[in-house]
């Protein structure tokens, strides 16, 4: 794990308000859900008999509850009859920061990934862009840090207003998992494919257990790349499992095991509301998988802070105007424009 700066006051945390102990089927759950709505034959009372038992089984969490609005970026300006949705998206190294949101403490977890998910406006395209976790960045009062330093020193409202203040880009919504428990989601789902290299100048597609994905995820070391590599393999497994539960939303059964799954791993904001999910799911239901693009924020390389640590530096050069284009929805013509500037997910993850 990357070294962090010891924060100098603890903090209550954003993840008071949590409600339930269950927790959240989350943003997937949504889709998985809006996909068994539209393929299934259970008739309208069933339907809305399980919708009442999703619901109320929501975990909650509020953590826009201390983000001073006036610090915010402005929501982007609508014209047509949907808005550009932005959700933050936090892999945690501990399972309290998910799974028990009552018991974090400050300086206690860590976010192993950081991902603003952007989904447009015209529900077309989606883009995942994952923020390394040792980039160098301002923290509204702590001064420059690594971004994960963020959540350590106050929780889901820090880390917000750090990526605002970062990027430009206002947040709709945010969730927090772990990645433990992306093993139980695979294997529920009886496994995933990612595409890797075979040893001899091509590639194969490698089934993986959730055991296997989960280690091939979290390698780091023996990667050429370090930790970017890391950064990519993570994005690799969840296209994949995004790609097979679409390619499984005709199996009720498998459906049943994927929401369970989920219910172990994700907690999301109150404003995620069932029928805000639904939403989200019907209007992108013609939306391909190859229609999210996976990218890792620019940077310029890695280097030293003046007290010794290891950091990521972004490149502000390339990373600000994407942020733009972000906050503008005209992701898809940003990187069409800058094909080589980009860390786009290759089919191929090493």
């Amino acid at each position: 794990m990357s070294d962090l700066l010891a924060p100098p006051n603890p903090v209550d945390g954003d993840l008071r308000h949590a409600r339930r102990a269950r927790r959240s089927r989350g943003f997937v759950a949504g889709l998985v859900v809006g996909a068994l709505l539209l393929v299934g034959g259970g008739g309208v009372a069933a339907y809305y008999a399980y919708r009442m038992s999703l619901d109320d089984n929501l975990e909650r969490i509020d953590p826009f509850a201390d983000v001073d609005p006036s610090t915010r970026p402005s929501a982007p300006a609508v014209e047509g009859p949907t808005a550009p949705v932005n959700i933050l998206v936090l892999g945690s190294d501990s399972r309290i920061s998910a799974g028990d949101p009552t018991q974090w403490e400050a300086g206690a977890q860590r976010t192993d990934a950081i991902m603003l998910v952007h989904l447009a406006a015209d529900r077309k395209s989606a883009a995942a862009i994952s923020i390394p976790r040792d980039s160098w960045v301002p923290i509204p009062g702590y001064g420059e840090a690594k971004i994960n330093a963020a959540f350590s020193y106050g929780g889901p409202a820090l880390m917000i207003r750090t990526v605002e203040d970062l990027t430009g880009v206002r947040i709709d919504h945010f969730a927090v998992t772990d990645f433990e428990s992306f093993e139980a989601l695979t294997d529920s789902l009886d496994g995933v494919e990612i595409t890797v290299p075979d040893g001899n100048g091509g590639s194969v597609r490698q089934a993986m257990t959730g055991e296997e994905a989960l280690e091939f995820a979290r390698e780091r070391y023996a990667l050429a790349n370090g930790d970017f590599g890391r950064v990519q393999r993570q994005q690799a497994w969840m296209r994949a499992i995004v790609a097979k539960a679409k390619n499984s939303m005709s199996d009720p059964l498998k459906m049943g095991s994927f929401l369970e799954a989920i219910t172990s791993s994700v907690a999301v904001d109150e404003g995620l509301t069932f029928d805000k999910i639904q939403d989200l799911v019907m209007g992108a239901q013609d939306m391909a998988t190859n229609d999210i693009t996976f990218m890792t924020a620019p940077y310029s390389g890695t280097g030293r802070s003046a007290d010794g640590q290891s950091i990521v530096v972004l490149d502000r050069a390339v990373f600000d105007p994407l942020m733009e284009a972000v906050a503008k929805d005209e992701v898809p013509e940003f990187v069409e424009a800058n094909p080589d500037a980009m860390d786009v997910l290759p089919a191929v993850v090493q």
